[in-house]
């Protein structure tokens, strides 16, 4: 029987078994049809990491936000876009260009290094509360970068519980499968994280503080500054982006290296190795698996032409396992040097908080290793059903 990219992509998008291993199917769709156009919503798949690196970089491919009312889901409905002024994230140069430039001066590989301190004490104060068993997921993997976040921010620590799940609602918005009472949800969500936002913003302008919404506020270039509604809709990006990534990054951290002892007792031999762990997590297990850009002029990839006015997609996950890249793609490596991965995306849309949530990874799992020498599943990981910011919501630990 023949190969069929589009069955194999719709199977990843939305059976809960393809979500927890996704992996089979990105091969055989690299493999046997590493460019193709799906018959389900007309978008072009890349999964090799050459070509998704290729797009992503390509100046001819960018945003498509706002050049229409509606896109087609994976289900073959039609949603609306979002309202309102979009990120930076959303946009294309020059406007991306002058956005990034002021947000990059706020947000400083500085600004991160400044926060070790902080992510390590709440580290252990997590970890003391988990006491070696429990959900880690719940515990430390969500909590944690939800409060970096929030301190990078400078959300008062008696308002972070109260944001937590509204973040958590307003990134369903970029699932491809979601429903349209998610999408409704995320909406509702934003409009509240909105109305907090404005109100702190009214309290930094009064009294400015140590934190990013400050400094996003002061954040200029001559005369250039960002307007009030274009520090809001950037801050919900960085909130976004910065907190349930992280969370499945250090998810995924845990899982790989249960199912991979020999790999954990490499590190337990060698805390040099820590570093490169969280490189090979984030080649091996992305928590981001994929990314997507709109093409405003014809390009030619690999020997395939992609026409104007298409929508793209790159499968990050099955690119960061291209044999081209590195040999044996299936193996679990935490002592792999030089290790070149699509997680965070590239081009001009490299993600941001890439340093963050690499210091947060690194912190846990340095932690992680000073306190327990044994690691375990306490049961069987409850998974997400979803594909693009792809993780677990459970995972039972039993640390000793």
């Amino acid at each position: 029987m023949a190969f069929d990219p589009d069955a194999a992509l719709l199977t990843v998008l939305t059976d809960p078994a393809a979500v927890a291993d996704p992996y089979p199917y990105y091969r055989e769709i690299r493999e046997q049809a590493p460019i193709f156009q799906t018959s389900i919503t007309g978008t072009w798949v890349l999964s090799r990491f050459a070509d998704g690196r290729a797009l992503l970089r390509d100046p001819r491919a960018g945003s498509g936000a706002g050049l229409s009312e509606d896109r087609v889901g994976i289900d073959g409905s039609r949603r609306r876009d979002r309202n309102g002024p979009l990120s930076m994230l959303f946009l294309n140069p020059p406007d991306h260009t002058r956005i990034r430039g002021l947000v990059s001066r706020a947000f400083t590989p500085r600004r991160v290094e400044q926060l070790r301190p902080e992510v390590e004490e709440m580290c252990r104060g997590l970890l003391d509360e988990l006491d070696g068993e429990g959900d880690f997921v719940s515990s430390v993997a969500f909590p944690l970068p939800a409060n970096v976040i929030s301190a990078l921010v400078g959300v008062p620590k008696a308002d972070r519980d109260e944001l937590r799940p509204l973040i958590s609602a307003l990134a369903v918005g970029i699932e491809p499968t979601a429903t349209s009472d998610e999408l409704a949800a995320a909406e509702t969500a934003s409009g509240a994280i909105t109305d907090y936002l404005t109100s702190l913003i009214a309290v930094r302008r009064a009294e400015p503080a140590d934190d990013l919404l400050s400094a996003l506020l002061q954040a200029s270039d001559g005369e250039d500054r960002l307007s009030e509604t274009e520090v809001i809709v950037n801050t919900l990006l960085i909130y976004a982006a910065g907190f349930e990534t992280t969370t499945h990054l250090l998810g995924n951290t845990v899982r790989q290296l249960v199912a991979h002892p020999e790999q954990l007792q490499r590190l337990r031999d060698d805390r040099s190795l820590v570093p490169s762990a969280i490189e090979e997590v984030l080649r091996f297990d992305p928590p981001v698996q994929l990314d997507g850009r709109y093409l405003f002029d014809d390009i030619e990839i690999a020997g395939v032409r992609l026409p104007a006015g298409s929508s793209t997609m790159v499968l990050l996950g099955a690119a960061n396992r291209d044999p081209a890249l590195v040999e044996e793609p299936e193996r679990f490596d935490v002592g792999r040097t030089d290790t070149q991965v699509l997680s965070f995306g590239s081009g001009i849309h490299f993600c941001l908080g890439a340093a963050l949530a690499r210091l947060e990874g690194q912190v846990v799992l340095g932690e992680l290793l000073d306190r327990w020498p044994k690691w375990e599943l306490a049961g069987e990981p409850t998974w997400r059903s979803r594909i693009t910011l792809r993780g677990v919501e459970q995972l039972p630990v039993a640390f000793s």
